[in-house]
């Protein structure tokens, strides 16, 4: 059955995830991850409004306030946003008087796409082994 066993490849054809209770790293081959890490990334990309906010602040730096109100939210929820980013090293923020202007973190998610590839390799295998079993 290899690597996730016959129920782990039973969760995956249904689409459920596989889960380990409370690991500390994930292990993919020779790439090593720190879980914490990945889950602050995939916890701050899970809301359409962060992404959007991501995808502003690659075109330009803008000020919590420009943020907010390109966003149709109040200060305090952009602010709760881009905390999440911020934590998950998305986003830096930088005061200066008054006003927080972000900008771009320094993170280019390297480790969050290549763990997606792992994942994109595994149904690849998968699915040509449904392939070549549906085909005897």
């Amino acid at each position: 059955m290899g690597q996730f066993g016959e129920r782990g490849w039973q969760r995956i054809a249904l689409g459920l995830p596989l889960h380990v209770a409370n690991p500390q790293y994930i292990l993919n081959q020779m790439v090593q991850y720190t879980r914490s890490r990945l889950d602050a990334s995939f916890a701050a990309l899970s809301d359409a409004t962060r992404r959007g906010v991501l995808e502003q602040l690659g075109r330009a730096d803008a000020s919590i306030t420009d943020l907010a109100e390109k966003f149709h939210m109040t200060l305090t929820g952009m602010k709760k946003h881009v905390d999440v980013l911020d934590q998950a090293g998305l986003v830096i923020t930088q005061k200066v008087g008054r006003v927080r202007t972000c900008k771009l973190g320094l993170r280019r998610l390297e480790e969050e796409a290549a763990w997606i590839e792992s994942y994109r390799q595994l149904w690849d295998a998968r699915s040509t082994r449904w392939t070549r079993l549906s085909r005897n």
